[in-house]
């Protein structure tokens, strides 16, 4: 029998996207130094639009380039050369894949090193040691916020121009959206915000001018915290209103996720264990609220474990991302029935802060993308010391800055 996996999913706008796999953003430090699509960026997304996802979501690709993240983010702006972009959406769509870029704008989550001058709903800077790392950011104006809003809108309207079949809203992991979203980050006065029907003013707004620009019936997904899992802050109760608000006008798709870089939330109960994904217990508790499709990433390592979210009702698609580094072609796998191994192991040099300092658990991955970019196989044994040096061979200093999906 067919697996679960391998049916369709039509969304609210209309549009159908051919199976259960969703392929959740990760960073890919990929871009080229002056922001624009390379062609390993069209190299490894042929490879996964090949390997049998529904629907790939890319990593962080900024709105605006004078706020990035990384420094080697992608902008979507006038600068922006369309025809490389159309050579990356072409590449990531092949074998009928969806596949949907994330905009972000990080606010003050922006490095110190490549932006001294961040900004934020709020001049309230970053906690738990992180302003070594960013700088504290000035409170943006009403005009700065709306033209930020039509950053979003421009970008989403250039991604479907040039060929990428949808658009997700990165709302997560401590970014602009979600610092609006957030008490602690956002204490302004004025309509954007105070109570949370003002700090969801924001989202909403970069929804509906996304949404007259790109028109009904493409699709508009957005990336949401559960919670913030910080004292004082952006609360589960808080999320639910804004994913019932969101709903209501039309949102296509909400990846449930949570935390930030102050407050990094993937840890997973004993009770979510069972199940294998992060954030299930939530999602399923939303399911029953609203009408749009849920996605939940992190922790699915078993073809019975996925299948077992759907058919229970709990998501609607699931969502996996560094299995992905290691076997391309595994949602393949699964549908044909093959037995799959999961790959996924805890890295470490077994010295903590050396694990920390470097990030291992992010660049590691990262340099197995940059292999299949290159059409070279992931090496799922790669040393560890090789891959730390590796990392500052290439980087330098650099790779000390914090980073995150």
């Amino acid at each position: 029998m067919d697996s679960i996996l391998a049916q369709s999913l039509r969304l609210p706008c209309g549009h159908e996207v051919k199976n259960r796999f969703f392929k959740s953003a990760m960073s890919e430090v990929l871009g080229t130094v002056d922001h624009q699509v390379s062609k390993e960026l069209v190299g490894l997304y042929r490879q996964w639009a090949l390997g049998g996802a529904g629907v790939l979501i890319t990593g962080n690709v900024m709105v605006d380039r004078a706020a990035l993240g990384e420094p080697r983010n992608v902008v979507f702006d006038e600068r922006t050369d369309a025809s490389k972009v159309a050579m990356w959406a072409s590449a990531a769509t092949a074998n009928n894949t969806d596949c949907w870029v994330q905009l972000n704008h990080p606010g003050k989550q922006s490095p110190n090193a490549i932006n001294p001058d961040p900004v934020a709903p709020s001049a309230i800077p970053l906690a738990n040691g992180l302003d070594k790392f960013f700088n504290q950011p000035r409170e943006l104006t009403e005009q700065e916020i709306k033209s930020i809003i039509r950053k979003f809108a421009y970008a989403a309207a250039f991604a479907k121009d040039e060929g990428f079949t949808g658009v997700q809203i990165h709302g997560a992991h401590g970014y602009l959206v979600n610092q609006f979203l957030s008490p602690l980050h956002n204490c302004r006065e004025d309509e954007w915000g105070g109570s949370i029907d003002n700090r969801m003013r924001f989202v909403k707004e970069v929804y509906q001018a996304i949404r007259v620009e790109v028109g009904p019936d493409f699709p508009i997904g957005i990336k949401l915290n559960s919670a913030d899992f910080q004292h004082g802050g952006f609360t589960e109760e808080e999320s639910i209103q804004v994913i019932i608000a969101l709903d209501k006008l039309g949102v296509d798709l909400f990846e449930v996720s949570g935390g930030s870089y102050e407050s990094p939330a993937f840890v997973l109960k004993e009770s979510t264990q069972k199940r294998e994904a992060y954030f299930i217990e939530f999602a399923a508790k939303m399911k029953q609220l609203i009408d749009a499709p849920i996605v939940v990433t992190g922790g699915f390592r078993t073809a019975k474990g996925m299948e077992r979210a759907i058919s229970s009702g709990e998501v609607d698609m699931v969502g996996i991302a560094r299995p992905l580094t290691l076997q391309p072609d595994l949602p393949l796998r699964i549908m044909k029935g093959q037995k799959v191994e999961n790959l996924i192991k805890p890295l470490t040099t077994g010295v903590s802060a050396l694990d920390k300092a470097g990030m291992l658990e992010i660049t590691w991955y990262e340099q197995q993308m940059a292999r299949l970019a290159k059409g070279k196989k992931p090496v799922p044994n790669m040393n560890v010391y090789w891959s730390l040096f590796q990392t500052l061979a290439s980087n330098g200093l650099q790779v000390f800055q914090k980073r995150r999906a």
